[in-house]
């Protein structure tokens, strides 16, 4: 997102990588008095000042100018004791003694090979008593696991195979999105100091496509906040610090006040859409479960980007329009394989509760996938075929009046008789905290579409085993 954010190479040469703390976090609780803090660095940091003190460099390429805004010129700066008469000494971002940020090296992945688990993160760390949450010092890369992709014998599951490959999101997508990624937090921690800035959602749970948008999680401390005062608080003075300090390269940046607010923008370099919320950490979680899932068998990856590709063209998969989330649906796929007669997938949360637990600290979570190994499932069934299952199931054996999808459980659950669920069109339980993802699926219009476009798929589908007569191939190709 900012000039030499389009390089395709790691933001340090080898011989003098920096330590990588992609998932440090300091679980800093921001009081009151800190948010006030925040919003006066907002008004009176010198940006020029603070960037000169952290230059960086890719390579050859000098490090970023930033200029101080106009708007900031001039003004004589107010005392800290008129401004501000509470006690407790607040911290210069041009202070000797503040910590410099580590700008995140980029996980690599290789795009001419093809793996069942892409490189993930093996980290040791040094106790730091001041901090509840140890700081990650250094994180090697781990081999990862080799794999190919599932062999086709028929016409369909052959094209699933090929839009996969066509579609699915490449090493260079993820390389411009943590370049992004790194870079705001940078910005991001001019107002809050010891916040971090994840990349959670499609992007890095393996199932992301060339056009995925980026999901970004602002966590400023371990605890939950609240969404509703907290949350809209901090994202307001971020709206802020990207309209005014950053307008060069972000665009179009709205603060959206929804049940979870965001901020939404455009990265003019990468052209890559981003979503940024605050300590909705249940996103970092579900990531790296669903990541597992992604790489736990090798039809898993191939059959849900087939399956959300479908859905977007047929006008089911956007929930801010009432229709189904691209989550909501990967949890689906992943319940239907679950539920088989010979399971595909196995429930991941019953098998391994102690990688895959709300207690597990948010800078441990990464480890998860590391810890399991492939699974070995007879069912030897083609791509073609359980594209067909999936939308036969849906359409003709779920039963959307009383049933519950639930991948924690790894089958259909009975609904709980309580307001999150009582009436509802969809019921999907986030494996994490228990809500229900298809809560957007608020209309009966909508939701009759929803099933309408399951059973006219099904039958079109099964009669001319095409997927071009359920959606157009070139048309998904050249969207990608």
């Amino acid at each position: 997102m900012f000039p030499n954010s389009i390089l395709g190479r790691p933001p340090f040469t080898p011989t003098h990588q920096q330590h990588n703390n992609f998932f440090a976090l300091s679980p800093t609780l921001y009081s009151h008095q800190q948010l006030i803090d925040a919003q006066f660095n907002f008004q009176n940091v010198d940006l020029s000042r603070a960037v000169s003190l952290q230059p960086l460099t890719y390579g050859t390429v000098s490090p970023i100018q930033t200029s101080t805004s106009p708007l900031f010129r001039g003004r004589k700066r107010i005392s800290d004791e008129k401004a501000f008469p509470l006690d407790g000494k607040r911290q210069r971002f041009h202070s000797p003694h503040h910590e410099p940020t580590i700008i995140n090296q980029l996980v690599p992945l290789s795009s001419d090979r093809r793996y069942s688990m892409p490189p993930l993160f093996h980290t040791h760390y040094i106790p730091d008593i001041v901090r509840c949450v140890p700081p990650l010092r250094e994180i090697p890369l781990l081999e990862p696991r080799e794999i190919t992709l599932p062999e086709a014998k028929d016409k369909l599951s052959q094209q699933i195979l090929e839009l996969f490959e066509t579609c699915q999101q490449q090493a260079s997508d993820l390389k411009k999105k943590e370049l992004c990624r790194a870079q705001l937090q940078r910005e991001i921690q001019l107002l809050f100091p010891q916040s971090r800035l994840f990349l959670v959602g499609s992007s890095l749970n393996g199932f992301g496509a060339r056009s995925s948008d980026g999901d970004l999680c602002l966590v400023v401390k371990e605890e939950p906040v609240n969404q509703k005062t907290e949350a809209r608080h901090i994202l307001t003075l971020v709206h802020k610090h990207f309209c005014t300090r950053l307008s060069g390269y972000i665009e179009r940046p709205q603060l959206i006040r929804a049940k979870v607010p965001i901020v939404k923008f455009r990265d003019k370099v990468s052209c890559v859409e981003f979503d940024l919320n605050v300590n909705n950490t249940v996103g970092i979680r579900n990531t790296f479960l669903l990541r597992t899932y992604a790489y736990l068998e090798n039809r898993v990856r191939p059959l849900v980007l087939v399956i959300k590709k479908w859905a977007s063209h047929h006008d089911i998969n956007d929930a801010s329009r009432g229709t189904l989330s691209s989550y909501s649906l990967v949890l689906m796929v992943l319940h239907y394989l679950q539920t088989l007669p010979e399971p595909i997938l196995p429930s991941l949360q019953k098998i391994y509760p102690e990688s895959f637990s709300t207690s597990v600290q948010l800078h441990l979570v990464h480890h998860a996938p590391c810890n399991v190994p492939p699974y070995l499932s007879k069912n030897e069934s083609s791509l073609g075929d359980l594209l067909l299952g999936f939308l036969k199931y849906y359409a003709t054996e779920f039963d959307w009046n009383t049933q519950m999808i639930s991948v924690r459980e790894a089958k259909a659950i009975p609904r709980p008789d309580d307001m999150e669920w009582r009436n509802k069109y969809i019921c999907v339980e986030e494996p994490f905290d228990g809500t229900n993802t298809a809560r957007a699926v608020h209309e009966k219009q909508k939701f009759d579409m929803i099933k309408d476009q399951f059973l006219k798929s099904w039958q079109r589908l099964k009669n001319k085993r095409d997927l071009n007569s359920v959606l157009p191939l070139r048309a998904a190709t050249l969207k990608r």
